[in-house]
């Protein structure tokens, strides 16, 4: 490991995986597998617990905000666990000078958010510091919600086995782009929007009517590839991905294209991968595409008994090839 901290170690890929591994669950004695969300047992209840921090460059971008950020990622974080997201807690360091409109928005935007995923906003903190002592505003958000017990293997991948089937919601790369774009002022022939959106209705709706969700993630940091090969590791299994199959609209690809980005690789901020159950993912992708958010559903692949701990990307050349681990940083500070 690096005797310094570098800006790979904020990817979501490699790098912050050592990171966490060496450093954080040495220290705190943690416990694998390691999830977005802590599942926390009192007597007679269950709740589930995460946080999270937002210093996404620039704080205003095509789709939303810093604010509409954090409440969407720490409702997904909770969501994805199988819990009920129910209450946040906020805190903001505000570097001085900060204009008091835009913090207004920011956290009208919060508000908004909140609302929409039904949560409630109910304590936090607020700390000013001096001018050059960090970039404008960052927001942290903690929350809780409540999970059956029913539900609790849904993080961990205890269930996942060959043959269950891999569901994304929509495109993927869109926030990542539209980030870029907004640091770099580009324009582009079509607009290209943050994904940025809360999603536990969408969640909640098809752990309502099925049973057969093994897994679930959202896609942040590090993207689909990410993801993948995090649950490759954690259940031992190999993964199939049909890379025709995977949803990426035009306007990202051909910026993926022209600047050499794999938009396997890019963050999402309201991108969920569910792992069905074989033979439910019909119903779960029925179930997704009534939901505004899931119009773009779509099979992209499977688990496997081959190629164990290993992500294949079946390409539309009709090759194979590996997809790895994230390792370096396209985007910094893309949430």
């Amino acid at each position: 490991m690096n005797d310094h901290i570098s800006l790979n170690h904020g990817n979501g890929g490699r790098q912050t995986h050592e990171l966490i591994k060496k450093v954080f669950v040495k220290s705190f004695g943690m416990t694998e597998p390691l999830t977005d969300s802590a599942i926390l047992e009192e007597p007679g209840k269950t709740f589930v617990f995460t946080t999270d921090s937002y210093v996404v460059d620039p704080i205003f971008f095509p789709g939303g905000n810093i604010g509409k950020l954090a409440v969407c990622g720490t409702v997904n974080d909770l969501a994805v666990s199988g819990a009920l997201p129910k209450y946040l807690a906020c805190s903001f360091i505000i570097e001085e000078g900060f204009p008091m409109d835009d913090l207004i928005s920011v956290t009208k935007a919060m508000a908004e958010e909140a609302l929409k995923a039904g949560v409630k906003i109910v304590t936090g903190d607020t700390k000013v510091v001096g001018k050059g002592k960090c970039d404008r505003l960052f927001i942290t958000t903690s929350g809780t919600g409540i999970i059956n017990k029913e539900k609790e293997h849904i993080s961990t991948g205890r269930q996942v086995t060959s043959g269950d089937k891999l569901i994304i919601n929509g495109s993927l790369g869109n926030h990542a782009i539209a980030v870029l774009g907004a640091r770099n002022n580009l324009s582009f022939s079509t607009p290209v929007i943050s994904d940025c959106a809360s999603l536990n209705h969408l969640i909640a709706g098809v752990l309502e009517k099925c049973g057969e969700v093994h897994f679930m993630r959202d896609l942040t940091r590090g993207g689909l590839a990410g993801v993948l090969n995090e649950l490759a590791e954690m259940t031992g299994t190999g993964i199939s991905v049909n890379e025709r199959s995977v949803p990426i609209d035009e306007p990202v690809r051909g910026v993926c294209e022209m600047l050499g980005f794999d938009p396997l690789y890019l963050a999402n901020e309201g991108k969920v991968l569910i792992v069905a159950g074989k033979g439910s993912e019909e119903e779960i992708l029925d179930i997704i595409r009534r939901d505004p958010l899931g119009v773009d559903s779509a099979i992209i692949g499977e688990i496997t008994a081959e190629n164990r701990g290993m992500v294949i990307l079946n390409t539309t050349a009709g090759g194979k090839r590996i997809i790895d681990m994230p390792s370096g940083v396209q985007l910094p500070r893309i949430c």
